[in-house]
């Protein structure tokens, strides 16, 4: 590597996706490809891996999440191009369980329906309405449940490995390969962080993710809480890249996951989710506010056991050919007060 003394070359323990960012000593042999890397700055920049910081007076942390996000793509390229079995082992052990064969594999040409359009509720946190969890370094991850940036708040529940597979109708099913997906959920007492009173501090259960080769996103968080009023859910955001992920008008779907009744009453038996229980049982899928025209039908996740949590797979068909939106939003609901037009 270029060691030019008039630049600073930062070093961290991990990348904002977990990835080993330290090359460990049993992989030094056959990595001499990065030692092409691109000549470090000489005029006293301060960068990493090869790339000048965007903010010169922050730390890695704090460098966007366009820079997370480029990270987290040039590894999985690395990974890709190298075939490191050791390092993609280290990958898959920070990240949900893989879907079993076939599972989720995209179906034929016009079989998946267009994800329908919902709205983004009162929590979104990308920017429509106030906080704006999109620009802060650290939001691009997989294990979702801790807080992240100067927040430390742990959301703890019922363990849930989310897994979305993006579909784009418009090119005959095939898998949508860089969508960039953020995803936002109530914890087990209902709340939302960035707004509601008692998580206000707090910035978990977010994330981005970028879907692999396979248009797949996968995401560790905990069973969402119920809340009055409304069926348990997790809501998404899909964008059509990396870039276009720092403003929610650029969102080509909007829309949620719903869960099965079953798998509800089995999470909900759990200590700690004695609110959620209680909410249970005066919602019904069928007439809930968003899933109640069609039941969810295009929505309802696949839900299965996974040890002591569970696992849930849904298939998004997402038409590219749409224009961009942010969905609707709303000012109510569990921890806020005032109203706007929309449904949560």
């Amino acid at each position: 590597m270029n060691s030019n003394p008039a630049s600073t070359e930062l070093t961290a323990e991990t990348a904002p996706d977990g990835v080993p960012l330290r090359r460990s000593e049993d992989l030094d042999e056959g990595l001499g490809e990065l030692e092409d890397a691109p000549a470090i700055p000489s005029d006293g920049s301060r960068v990493f891996a090869g790339r000048r910081l965007p903010r010169q007076s922050e730390v890695l942390e704090e460098q966007g999440l366009a820079f997370d996000v480029d990270t987290l793509l040039q590894r999985r390229g690395l990974l890709r191009v190298l075939g490191l079995g050791a390092l993609a082992a280290g990958l898959a052990a920070c990240s949900p369980a893989p879907a079993e064969e076939g599972v989720t594999a995209a179906r034929g040409a016009g079989s998946v329906p267009e994800i329908p359009d919902e709205t983004s509720g009162p929590y979104p946190a990308d920017g429509s309405n106030g906080p704006d969890a999109l620009t802060q370094s650290g939001v691009v991850r997989s294990d979702i449940r801790s807080s992240y940036g100067e927040a430390s708040g742990t959301a703890e529940g019922v363990l849930l490995d989310l897994e979305l597979q993006i579909v784009d109708i418009a090119a005959g099913d095939a898998p949508f390969a860089g969508a960039a997906v953020y995803v936002w959920q109530a914890d087990r007492a209902g709340n939302y962080s960035m707004y509601s009173a008692e998580a206000a501090e707090q910035n978990y259960l977010r994330g981005v993710q970028i879907a692999d080769d396979a248009g797949r996103v996968r995401f560790r968080t905990i069973f969402p809480g119920c809340y009055a009023g409304r069926w348990p859910h997790i809501h998404f955001e899909v964008y059509p890249d990396q870039s276009s992920i720092v403003s929610a008008d650029n969102a080509i779907a909007v829309s949620q996951v719903a869960f099965p009744e079953d798998a509800c009453d089995e999470a909900y038996a759990a200590a700690g989710y004695e609110p959620s229980r209680r909410n249970l049982e005066n919602v019904r899928l069928g007439s809930d506010l968003v899933f109640g025209d069609d039941g969810g039908e295009r929505q309802l996740a696949e839900v299965t056991r996974q040890g002591t949590g569970f696992v849930a797979r849904l298939t998004v068909g997402v038409d590219t050919r749409t224009e961009a939106h942010s969905g609707w939003v709303m000012g109510s609901g569990p921890g806020t007060s005032g109203a706007m037009p929309g449904r949560p």
